[in-house]
């Protein structure tokens, strides 16, 4: 189907009334709930994945990515419908499909350097399939300048750029309510190559936003919208955990001061924690330090520290085995949350990996429970799993999963050998702590 010789509304119909073919490169967290609410508003849509398990799953009607409210559903229904399969054949995908979008991880490695392969691959599937008046929309965030690069791989096809479409549309989502997100929640960034491609697009994501489009005026433009996000939250938890350092030098609590100073309008301080981890805010600093050509010296420095705080909670914890009177080597060490965020099963980046990195080079008995990971995650990195308290001698909260936020202190300080806390997330009430027997440390707090 030629869609760029379509108005608006004739986009839209085709799209509710299943004429529209969309192709989805990859069905991980953010793809798979994007294939699926597409389907559900009457597309005829395509999931391309490399992972042949994921596909069948996918194909049997079963949801692969939990932790996505509704998601169970939404694959359900529309698999049963046929609005929604899964295949491993992204060049027979693109062939059938008027729309294809590449929503693959866009990674970096230990320097920094960004890992377009997963990119680079979709793009050429596309290109033997691409036909003219096909629009090709990447979603993954991606440094700017980076969609426009892919014109000569799609240039492949034989068609020049402007004979197809090509749009950013970058996903504004997170793990956990991707769904809402993508339905609502944020309007949706979009930038094209030419007006009419960015009309098109325009038309295809009202359909499945309730909160509409921006049109940037570039896809740079709409590059950059995305990872600059990521970026003002890098920076900003930065400053939040710098701050909260210079509280605890200073005998002040972070937290009541940041909370008093946050109603004024115009201070917006974060909270201080344990560390930056997953595949978006640890990330996309890089893309911009790594395109620069003058030194992003706030961006570096943003990440130095936020890298640095696991290390702060290592410090943490040997002060207080230190005050207790304990050997770091005798000591038994449960850690509460091994995801990179509470609730969200994905360990990229997590501080968490990196405290028991550190940790072990003082500790030989450190335990770790997370209410949505199993012994066999604690066993990948190298640590034994336990969710019982018993004879433990202190708790260390590196994630803010809803359990760790309702913990009866009372209860779990009976069974504890000696009863230390190491709040990193800022979750405990600090005074409950120590009424129940804690000696009590945290990111930002006052001892």
């Amino acid at each position: 189907m030629d869609i760029l010789s379509l108005n608006p509304s004739e986009i839209k119909n085709k799209l509710k009334t299943g004429q529209l073919k969309i192709a989805v490169f990859g069905l991980g967290k953010m793809g798979l709930p994007l294939a699926a609410v597409f389907a559900d508003k009457g597309a005829m849509v395509t999931g391309v994945d490399i992972d042949k398990k994921k596909v069948e799953i996918i194909n049997s009607a079963i949801n692969p990515v939990k932790g996505e409210p509704g998601l169970d559903e939404l694959v359900k229904r529309n698999v049963k419908a046929g609005r929604l399969r899964a295949t491993t054949d992204g060049i027979k995908a693109a062939k059938e499909a008027d729309v294809m979008i590449i929503l693959v991880p866009t990674m970096v490695d230990d320097r920094g350097n960004v890992i377009m392969k997963p990119t680079l691959d979709a793009a050429e599937n596309i290109s033997m399939g691409l036909e003219r008046g096909n629009i090709v929309i990447t979603e993954a965030t991606m440094p700017p300048g980076t969609t426009e690069s892919l014109i000569p791989i799609l240039e492949k096809s034989g068609l020049k750029i402007g004979e197809f479409g090509l749009a950013h549309c970058p996903e504004r989502t997170k793990s956990g309510t991707a769904i809402r997100d993508i339905t609502g929640e944020y309007p949706k960034i979009i930038g094209a190559n030419d007006e009419r491609t960015l009309n098109a697009v325009a038309a295809i994501y009202e359909e499945i936003n309730s909160k509409g489009v921006i049109k940037m005026s570039s896809i740079k433009a709409a590059e950059a919208v995305k990872v600059f996000e990521g970026i003002y939250r890098d920076v900003n938890i930065a400053l939040a955990n710098e701050l909260a350092l210079f509280c605890e030098e200073q005998n002040l609590d972070a937290f009541e001061i940041f909370k008093a100073a946050n109603t004024q309008p115009y201070c917006h301080l974060h909270t201080p924690g344990a560390g930056v981890g997953g595949h978006c805010i640890p990330v996309y600093p890089w893309f911009v330090i790594k395109l620069s050509n003058k030194p992003m010296k706030l961006l570096q420095v943003a990440r130095e520290i936020n890298d640095s705080m696991p290390e702060h909670i290592l410090e943490l914890t040997l002060k207080a085995l230190n005050k207790m009177g304990i050997l770091p080597r005798d000591a038994n060490i449960l850690i509460l949350g091994l995801t990179f965020r509470g609730d969200v099963y994905e360990f990229f980046k997590s501080p968490t990996i990196t405290y028991i990195k550190k940790l072990k080079e003082w500790c030989r008995n450190i335990y770790v429970y997370d209410p949505i990971c199993s012994q066999r995650d604690a066993e990948r990195f190298g640590v034994k799993w336990s969710s019982d308290y018993e004879n433990m001698d202190a708790l260390v909260i590196m994630n803010d999963a809803e359990e760790f936020k309702n913990l009866n202190l009372e209860k779990i300080a009976k069974k504890m050998r000696n009863k230390i806390i190491i709040d990193g997330r800022g979750i405990i009430d600090k005074e409950k702590a120590k009424c129940a027997g804690f000696l009590y440390m945290g990111v930002g707090r006052v001892y």
